[in-house]
């Protein structure tokens, strides 16, 4: 669409997605992702973080629940979408600006973790052999201890996975 200002974010996930739907019938999903720049300061020779900033997130429809199922707080996401501006009045009647993202695509990151992915047959919200609607994690494993999950367990496998890997989809074995 002309005109709009298209953006990715790469992030985490501050809460979990929540799901609604609209009195039609259409599913939202409401998240925020914080995003925060990492400088090295070259005075003392570290990495430094950034002003964090948080972004409000909607993806719609088939996506909605996709994500819904999907994402929970703590991931590593990568974002796409429209960012767009809302003025309001919050209850001392002072003016406010809130920027959010309409998202065309979100997903995880593979920076620090892998993803299984169910694909939805062409056409259908429905997923296929029962499994979730998108993406299910099968061997998410941090690649170190500040990687942006913290000690928040991976959900459960997908039927779709690989019986290899134990209990708790961890796996020191490499993928090939």
């Amino acid at each position: 669409m002309a005109g709009e200002t298209v953006t990715t974010i790469v992030g985490n996930l501050v809460d979990d997605p929540e799901l609604r739907f609209t009195p039609a019938g259409a599913a939202v999903c409401k998240f925020r992702v914080a995003s925060t720049p990492r400088v090295f300061n070259k005075t003392t020779n570290e990495w430094e973080d950034g002003d964090s900033l948080f972004l409000t997130c909607s993806v719609w429809r088939q996506a909605a629940e996709n994500a819904a199922a999907t994402l929970g707080r703590g991931m590593r996401v990568i974002v796409q979408g429209r960012l767009k501006q809302r003025s309001y009045e919050d209850r001392e009647q002072v003016k406010r600006t809130v920027y959010e993202l309409d998202v065309d695509e979100v997903g995880p990151s593979l920076l620090r973790a892998s993803a299984t992915v169910t694909k939805n047959p062409s056409g259908s919200g429905q997923p296929t052999n029962g499994a979730p609607a998108a993406a299910s994690w099968a061997g998410v494993r941090p690649a170190q201890q500040n990687g942006g999950w913290g000690s928040q367990q991976a959900p459960a496998r997908s039927p779709a996975a690989p019986a290899a890997a134990p209990a708790g989809g961890y796996s020191d074995e490499p993928p090939f």
